[in-house]
C-alpha cells in the first residue's frame, strides 16, 4: 500500500516537472521565434551599391559646383563688384592721386589724340591760364602738322631757344646741331616719327624735361645721361624699346620716368640707380618678376606695374617706406608682401582683365560716349540693387566698362 501511495505520489512530481519544463521552453522558443522574424525583417546591402550610390551623388554635386562656377564667370555681377570695389578705392584717394590714377590706368593710344602745344603757365597765373606774353613766347619753339618732314634750318639760328614742342608730325631725326641749344629745359617731341635720339642730345645739360613718348625709338644713347639735371623722362609706347643703356644711372635728379608700353622685360638696372626716383610707371610691358632689390629705389612713391605677367611681389618692397601707390593687374598675382595690403598709408589696387568690355575699348571715335553709357548703366544697376530683398542669382552677359 504504502508502495503504490509512493509511485503515485512520484509519478504527480514527474508530471510536474514536466509540464513546467514544458511550459519554461515555450518562452525561449517563442523569444527565438521573434529574433529570427526580426532578423528576416532587417534590409541587407551588398556595400559596393552604397559606394556606387554616393559617389554617383558626390559626382551630380561638383558637376552643380562646375556650372555653377562657369556661370558666375559668365556673369556681370562679378565684373560689376570689382568696378564698385574700385570706385570704392579711388573715393579713398586725394584729388591730385585720383587725376593721375585716371590719366595712367585710362591710357588710350596717344596716336589717335590731338595733343595741344605745351604751354607753361607763368608765376601767378592760374594753372587752366595758358596764355604767355610775347616776350617769354619768344623762347618757345612750337612745330606741329604731318607737312614736315624734318626740323627746318632756320631753327640754327635760333640758338637761345628754352623750349622745344614738336608734336604730331613726320619729322624722322632730331638735327645734331640741338647741341647748339645750351639753355634748353624742355624737349617736347612725342607722337612723330622719331627713331633715334641724336648723341649730342647729352650736351644739353640744363635739360630738365624730356618727352619722346610715341615715336618709334628702339634704343636711346648713353649720351643722355649726361643730362644730370634731368627731371622727368617720358618714353611711353616707342613699340621696340626693350632696354635702356647703364649710362643713365647718372640721372640722380630724375623724379619722373615713365617707360609704359614699351617691351621691357625686367626693371633696367640704371633705374634701380635713379637715388631720386619718385614716380614709375612700368605697365603693359612683358615683366614676370621685380628684381629682388626694389627697395634700392628709396625715395618712389608711386609705381605702376599693371597689364604684366607678374606672379609675385618681392618681399623688399615692404622696405620702401615712401611708397603711397602700387598698381598691379591681380589676375597672375599669388604671393606680395602683406604691408603692401594691409597699411592703410599705401593704396594697393588690383585690377582684373575686363573681358566683358573688351570690345567698348575698340570702338574707335564713339568709345567716350560708349563709356559715359557704361558709366550710366553701373550707376542704374547699383542702384536697382538697394531696392531689392536679394541679389538677384544670375545676370545676362553685358558690355560694361567702368572709368575710374
Amino acid at each position: 500500500m504504502k508502495f503504490g501511495m509512493d509511485t503515485a505520489a512520484h509519478g504527480s512530481a514527474s508530471m510536474i516537472r514536466s509540464m513546467w519544463e514544458s511550459r519554461a521552453e515555450k518562452p525561449s522558443q517563442t523569444e527565438a521565434t521573434m529574433k529570427l522574424e526580426n532578423r528576416r525583417d532587417l534590409p541587407v546591402y551588398d556595400l559596393s551599391l552604397v559606394r556606387g550610390v554616393w559617389e554617383t551623388r558626390a559626382m551630380k554635386q561638383k558637376v552643380r559646383q562646375r556650372k555653377e562656377q562657369e556661370r558666375l564667370s559668365q556673369s556681370a555681377l562679378q565684373r560689376v563688384n570689382q568696378q564698385w570695389q574700385y570706385r570704392i578705392a579711388c573715393r579713398k584717394m586725394k584729388s591730385s592721386e585720383m587725376v593721375e590714377l585716371q590719366h595712367y590706368l585710362e591710357r588710350t593710344s596717344l596716336r589717335e589724340v590731338t595733343i595741344e602745344p605745351y604751354m607753361q603757365p607763368t608765376e601767378g597765373q592760374a594753372t587752366g591760364d595758358c596764355g604767355l606774353d610775347v616776350e617769354e613766347k619768344r623762347f618757345i619753339f612750337e612745330l606741329t602738322g604731318d607737312q614736315w618732314k624734318e626740323v627746318p634750318a632756320t631753327l640754327f639760328d635760333m640758338t637761345y631757344l628754352r623750349e622745344w614742342h614738336i608734336n604730331a608730325t613726320m619729322i624722322l631725326k632730331i638735327p645734331g646741331f640741338i647741341a647748339m641749344f645750351q639753355e634748353l629745359s624742355v624737349l617736347d617731341i612725342p607722337k612723330n616719327c622719331i627713331d633715334e635720339l641724336p648723341a649730342e642730345i647729352g650736351k644739353l645739360t640744363q635739360l630738365r624735361e624730356l618727352n619722346a613718348s610715341y615715336n618709334k625709338l628702339s634704343s636711346l644713347p648713353p649720351e643722355l645721361g649726361d643730362c644730370e639735371n634731368l627731371e622727368r623722362l617720358e618714353l611711353t609706347s616707342n613699340v621696340n624699346l626693350a632696354e635702356m643703356p647703364f649710362e643713365l644711372s647718372n640721372l640722380k635728379k630724375l623724379v619722373h620716368l615713365d617707360l609704359a608700353e614699351n617691351k621691357f622685360h625686367g626693371v633696367p638696372i640704371c633705374v634701380l640707380r635713379m637715388s631720386s626716383l619718385q614716380w614709375l610707371d612700368m605697365s603693359n610691358n612683358g615683366l614676370k618678376e621685380l628684381p629682388d632689390d626694389m627697395d634700392r629705389l628709396e625715395e618712389l612713391t608711386t609705381l605702376f606695374i599693371h597689364k604684366n605677367k607678374l606672379t609675385y611681389l618681392p618681399m623688399s618692397m615692404a622696405n620702401i617706406t615712401t611708397l603711397s601707390m602700387i598698381v598691379v593687374t591681380g589676375d597672375d598675382l599669388i604671393s606680395l608682401p602683406a604691408k603692401l595690403s594691409s597699411d592703410p598709408a599705401i593704396k594697393f589696387i588690383r585690377l582684373f582683365e575686363n573681358t566683358v568690355g573688351q570690345e567698348t575699348q575698340q570702338e574707335g571715335a564713339g568709345g567716350e560716349r560708349k563709356h559715359a553709357d557704361d558709366k550710366e548703366f553701373l550707376h542704374t544697376y547699383i542702384d536697382s540693387l538697394e531696392g531689392r530683398d536679394t541679389a538677384p542669382s544670375h545676370t545676362t552677359k553685358v558690355s560694361l566698362s567702368c572709368l575710374l
